[in-house]
C-alpha cells in the first residue's frame, strides 16, 4: 500500500511538471513568433499599411488612385479643385481675371471623400499653395476655340430682341457651325453662363451698354442670354414699347420678375457730334472735349459697359481735316490718334467725374475686329467665302486704339476693368453676317456685305461671357 501510494505520487508530479513543461514552451514560443512579426511588419511599413478606418487611407508612394463617382458636393471633398475668384487688386486696363483654379486634365465633378494621412496632407497643401501662387491671375484671354455641340444658347427662333442686321439664320444662312464654337481658355477652368445666376446677380439693378453698333450687337446678345431664364416672356418688355431696329438709338428693357433694366445707348464716339462754321460752311464736327448728349441717362447705373472703335476707322476720322472740335476752334488737321485720346480723356473725365465706384461697375470692351477682303465696306470688301475660323497658328494683332485705351484706363481715379475681346475675335472670320445681314428680299447688292457685326448667337456670347467672370468673381 506504501509503495502504491508512492507511485501516484510520483506520477501526479510527473504529470504536472510536464503540463508546465509545455505552457511554458508555448509561451516562449509566441512571445519569439511575435516578436519576429512585429520587425517582420515593421521592414515592410513603406509597402504596406492595414487601415481598420472605414474609408482607406492614400499612402503617400500611392501612384494609381481610382476615384469611383459619388455624389458628394465639391465643398465636401478634400480634392476637389474649386473655381472660385480671389479680390483683384486692381482691375484697371487688365484683361486677367483672377484666381481661377488650374485646371486638371480628366478631372471628375465628384469624388469619395478620402481622408490624408497628416504627413501626405501637409505635401499636398504645399501643393495647393504653390498652384494657387502660379495660378493668382488667369488670363482667360489665352486659350484656344473649341467645338460645342451643347450650343448655342438660344436660336433666332428662341429671341425675339434680335434684328435683321443680326438674324443671320433667319436671312437664310445655312452653314450653322459658327454657333458652335466655345472660348475654352488654357490654364483655368472657368464656370459656364448661367442665366439665372445674371439675372440674379443684376435684380433691382441697371445694366447699361453705351457705344456704337457694335455694342448694340453685344447688348442684343445679352438680351437674348438672359431671356431663356424667363419664364413667362411677356414679363420682358420695352420699357417705352419701341422695336429693335438700326434707325432707334435707344432702348430700355425691363426684366419685370427681377426688377431689373437691360439698356443700351447709342453713340458712335462717346463725345459729341455737332456742326460749326468753318469759313463759310458749316460742317459736321466732333467735338472731342464733351460728351456725347445722351450721358445724362447713363448716371445712376449699376454696371456700364463702354465700348468706341468702329468709327474712328471712317475716312472723315482718319483724314482729320476741319473735323475734330475743341471750344470754339475746328482744327485744320488733327491725326487721329491723337483726336482718339482726347476724346478718351474727356470720357474717363466724365467717369471720374459722375460715377461712384461704390455703387457703379464700369468696363470698357476693347475693339472688335473686321475681316474685309478685296475691299472696304463702300468699296467690294468681302467675307462670304469665310465658313471656319483662322487656324491657331494665326497670330492675332493688337491695335493701337487698345494702346491707347489701356494708357487712358491706367490714369482713371475710377477703377475700370478692359474686356479685352480683340484677340480672340480675330480667329473668327467665320462669324461675320457677310450677305446674311440682310433677307433676300431686303438685300440691295450682293457687293455690299458686313464684316465688322457679328451673327446672334455668336461671338458677342463670349465677350459677354467675359462680363459675366467679372460680375460673378466681384459678387
Amino acid at each position: 500500500m506504501e509503495r502504491q501510494r508512492s507511485f501516484s505520487i510520483k506520477s501526479t508530479s510527473v504529470f504536472l511538471a510536464l503540463i508546465i513543461t509545455t505552457i511554458s514552451s508555448a509561451v516562449i514560443f509566441f512571445t519569439f513568433f511575435s516578436t519576429s512579426l512585429l520587425k517582420s511588419n515593421s521592414s515592410n511599413a513603406n509597402n504596406f499599411q492595414i487601415d481598420l478606418s472605414p474609408v482607406a487611407s492614400i499612402n503617400e508612394t500611392t501612384t494609381n488612385l481610382h476615384i469611383s463617382d459619388s455624389s458628394v458636393s465639391p465643398q465636401q471633398s478634400p480634392i476637389l479643385i474649386s473655381t472660385h475668384f480671389s479680390p483683384p487688386e486692381n482691375t484697371s486696363g487688365s484683361a486677367k481675371i483672377p484666381d481661377f483654379e488650374k485646371k486638371t486634365r480628366g478631372e471628375v465633378s465628384s469624388v469619395k471623400v478620402i481622408e490624408l494621412p497628416s504627413k501626405v496632407g501637409e505635401e499636398r497643401k504645399k501643393k495647393k499653395k504653390t498652384n494657387k501662387r502660379i495660378s493668382q491671375e488667369c488670363d482667360v484671354t489665352n486659350g484656344e476655340w473649341v467645338y460645342d455641340s451643347d450650343l448655342p444658347l438660344y436660336t433666332n427662333a428662341s429671341c425675339p430682341f434680335i434684328d435683321e442686321g443680326f438674324a443671320c439664320q433667319s436671312n437664310g444662312r445655312l452653314d450653322l457651325d459658327y454657333m458652335k464654337w466655345r472660348w475654352e481658355p488654357r490654364d483655368c477652368d472657368a464656370p459656364r453662363f448661367n442665366a439665372t445666376k445674371m439675372l440674379e446677380m443684376i435684380r433691382g439693378k441697371r445694366l447699361v451698354f453705351v457705344g456704337d453698333s457694335i455694342n448694340r450687337n453685344q447688348w442684343e446678345s445679352m438680351l437674348c442670354m438672359l431671356f431663356q431664364a424667363v419664364k413667362d416672356p411677356k414679363r420682358v418688355y420695352e420699357t417705352h414699347s419701341r422695336r429693335i431696329t438700326k434707325e432707334k438709338g435707344n432702348y430700355s428693357f425691363r426684366f419685370a420678375d427681377y426688377k431689373c433694366t437691360v439698356e443700351f445707348y447709342v453713340t458712335h464716339f462717346l463725345v459729341r457730334e455737332g456742326k460749326a462754321r468753318v469759313g463759310k460752311k458749316r460742317r459736321e464736327t466732333l467735338r472731342i472735349d464733351a460728351m456725347d448728349r445722351t450721358s445724362s441717362r447713363w448716371k445712376g447705373a449699376t454696371i456700364l459697359v463702354f465700348n468706341t472703335a468702329h468709327w474712328w476707322s471712317h475716312y472723315k476720322t482718319k483724314s482729320g481735316i476741319n473735323y475734330y472740335q475743341e471750344g470754339d476752334l475746328v482744327h485744320p488737321k488733327l491725326d487721329v490718334s491723337t483726336a482718339f485720346k482726347k476724346a478718351l480723356q474727356t470720357w474717363s473725365s466724365w467717369v471720374d467725374k459722375n460715377v461712384d465706384p461704390k455703387r457703379t461697375r464700369v468696363f470698357f470692351r476693347s475693339a472688335a475686329p473686321s475681316h474685309f477682303s478685296g475691299g472696304e465696306w463702300n468699296s467690294g470688301g468681302h467675307c462670304r467665302e469665310a465658313k471656319k475660323l483662322l487656324n491657331q497658328t494665326f497670330k492675332p494683332s493688337y491695335s493701337s486704339k487698345n494702346i491707347i485705351v489701356e494708357e487712358v484706363l491706367k490714369q482713371m481715379k475710377t477703377p475700370v476693368t478692359l474686356l479685352n475681346v480683340s484677340g480672340l475675335s480675330q480667329y473668327r472670320i467665320d462669324a461675320h453676317p457677310s450677305i446674311f445681314g440682310a433677307k433676300p428680299e431686303n438685300r440691295r447688292s450682293q457687293a455690299v456685305q458686313d464684316c465688322s457685326h457679328w451673327c446672334l448667337p455668336g461671338v458677342p456670347d463670349t465677350w459677354n461671357h467675359f462680363l459675366y467672370l467679372h460680375l460673378l468673381h466681384k459678387r
